[in-house]
């Protein structure tokens, strides 16, 4: 891992990312964290943060030179908190809509369920549970964001530009989310086909979602803001779900794609109006 880092930032941006690759498909193959009572796969992202440290001790980067410094951090954290809130709350109101006008009749239901390519696993109630969702949700954003957006972007930046970085980090971040389908075709779950759309529609929309949390991290300033905003995406998603005759979640790929959509271009419109693309990335 030293002598990686001793090399141009993308390549040690790929053997980094490489060597976090393999930890999340072992898991994804071997241990399927996901699939059991859990409903994460947690353990390649602990193996993740470390490899974070690692790399910030060796290159010399302290938590406030990607990004965690604690200057502000309630505040940004809150309004990341509001940016997910205000999104997933017209998400869920579109959703309610064309259910009702589709002659269904929809509720809300709070449960924990892990997220799944086919549909979410489980329906648990428990106060175990939720916390278990709530800090395998906080693992998660603390190594995606903190690899992904804070390490990498600030590797790229030593040599590129900001938007080449951003596309660097975000290709890698929607390639990083093609486990799923992989395990899916290889399970027979999926065929070839279904498993190639799937894993296409999922690098485009994690992609997007990646250019979104570039973008709040040179808004803000700091990780905190797209750590909270990323925490509430994906603990929403787990905790609070529509319910039909039909069935649970029936529209839920709407309701996310909304959702990201309204919020990428409220962060975009802010990002262009406060003129934060000629500030810096990272300010303590």
């Amino acid at each position: 891992m030293k002598a990686a880092l001793r090399l141009k930032p993308i390549t040690s941006i790929l053997i980094i990312y490489l060597f976090c690759g393999v930890l999340r498909a072992l898991e994804y193959m071997l241990l399927r964290t996901d699939q059991t009572i859990f409903g994460e796969a947690f353990v390649h992202k602990l193996g993740g943060i470390l490899t974070l440290i690692l790399a910030m001790q060796h290159l010399g980067f302290s938590w406030c030179d990607i990004g965690l410094a604690k200057k502000s951090a309630v505040k940004k954290v809150v309004y990341g908190l509001l940016l997910g809130a205000v999104s997933f709350t017209a998400a869920y109101g579109i959703e309610f809509f064309l259910l009702v006008i589709n002659g269904n009749a929809p509720s809300l239901q709070g449960y924990v369920t892990g997220y799944a390519l086919s549909a979410n696993r489980g329906n648990q109630t428990g106060l175990l549970f939720f916390t278990i969702c709530v800090l395998g949700n906080i693992i998660n954003v603390v190594m995606e964001e903190g690899v992904f957006r804070g390490l990498f972007i600030k590797l790229a930046e030593r040599r590129y530009a900001f938007a080449k970085s951003v596309l660097i980090s975000s290709a890698l971040f929607g390639l990083w989310h093609i486990a799923a389908p992989v395990r899916s075709l290889l399970d027979g779950e999926m065929h070839i086909t279904q498993a190639a759309v799937t894993a296409l529609i999922l690098v485009f929309i994690t992609g997007i979602a990646g250019v979104k949390f570039c973008l709040l991290t040179r808004l803000s300033g700091s990780l905190w803001m797209p750590m909270a905003d990323h925490f509430f995406n994906n603990t929403i998603i787990n905790i609070l779900h529509v319910i039909t005759d039909s069935g649970a979640d029936i529209m839920q790929v709407v309701r996310i794609s909304v959702a990201q959509t309204l919020s990428f271009i409220l962060v975009l419109l802010i990002y262009w109006k406060t003129g934060a693309r000629y500030k810096q990335t990272f300010r303590g």
